[in-house]
C-alpha cells in the first residue's frame, strides 16, 4: 500500500514551481540581451577604423596597428556594468587564454572592447579585467564614444543599443580581412581550434613562400 498517496502529485507541484522560478529568474536576468541569435557562426570581412583606443593600462592604442597586425586575434564585446552575458563570454576568453598558455601575447592576441565607453575608462576596465586575465597578450580597450562607435562600425559588430547586444566573439588572423564571427555561448575550444587553424594556415603560406624564393634564379 502506498502510505504517501499524495507524493507524486507534492513532486509534480513542487518541481513545476521550480521550473517555474528558473525561468522567471532567467528571464530577468537576462533581459536585454539577445542570447539566442538565429546563426552560431558566419564568415565576416571587417574594416579597422585608424581611430585612438586606450586599454586598461591607459595607454593609447591603434587596433590594427598596435594589436591586430600580425597576430592571430580573439576578440570580444563586453561591458563592465553587465553582470549576466558579458562575464560569461569573458569567462571563455579566459579559457581560451589558459588553454593557449603562452602563445598568448607572442603569435596571439586577446582583444575586449567596451561596447559602453562612456562609463568604462581604463580603471573600471582594469578591475574588471582581474577576474578574467590571466598572463599578458590581453589588451581591455575603451575610448571616446565617436572612436569606439566607429570600431564597432568597422567590424560590423555595432548595436545601437549595447544593452540589447548579442554574445559574440570573433577570430581571425590580422594579416587578412577575413574572420569568423561566433554568437552565443560558444565553446573555448571551437575558438581555440580556429586559431590552431589559422596558425597551420599561416606557417604553410610562409613555408611555401620560403621555398618558391628559394628556387629563384
Amino acid at each position: 500500500m502506498n502510505r504517501f498517496p499524495h507524493r507524486g502529485l507534492l513532486m509534480f507541484c513542487l518541481l513545476a514551481a521550480g521550473i517555474g522560478q528558473a525561468l522567471a529568474h532567467s528571464a530577468d536576468e537576462h533581459a536585454g540581451h539577445n542570447t539566442a541569435p538565429a546563426k552560431t557562426q558566419e564568415s565576416a570581412q571587417v574594416k579597422f577604423a585608424d581611430v585612438a583606443l586606450v586599454d586598461q593600462n591607459g595607454k593609447a592604442v591603434r587596433l590594427e596597428k598596435d594589436l591586430v597586425t600580425n597576430k592571430i586575434v580573439v576578440m570580444g564585446f563586453i561591458y563592465t556594468s553587465c553582470t549576466t552575458v558579458c562575464p560569461v563570454v569573458s569567462s571563455i576568453m579566459g579559457k581560451v587564454q589558459k588553454q593557449l598558455g603562452a602563445r598568448v601575447g607572442k603569435e596571439v592576441q586577446l582583444v575586449s572592447i567596451s561596447i559602453d565607453p562612456q562609463r568604462d575608462d581604463p580603471k573600471r576596465l582594469n578591475d574588471y579585467a582581474r577576474s578574467f586575465q590571466n598572463g599578458p597578450g590581453w589588451s581591455w580597450l575603451t575610448g571616446t564614444p565617436q572612436s569606439v562607435t566607429e570600431t564597432l562600425k568597422g567590424l560590423g559588430t555595432f548595436s545601437g543599443d549595447f544593452k540589447n547586444h548579442a554574445p559574440l566573439i570573433m577570430v581571425g588572423d590580422g594579416n587578412s580581412r577575413h574572420w569568423t564571427r561566433y554568437y552565443g555561448f560558444t565553446d573555448p575550444t571551437v575558438l581555440t581550434r580556429e586559431v590552431e587553424k589559422l596558425s597551420g594556415q599561416r606557417n604553410a603560406h610562409a613555408k611555401h613562400t620560403a621555398i618558391a624564393m628559394e628556387s629563384q634564379p
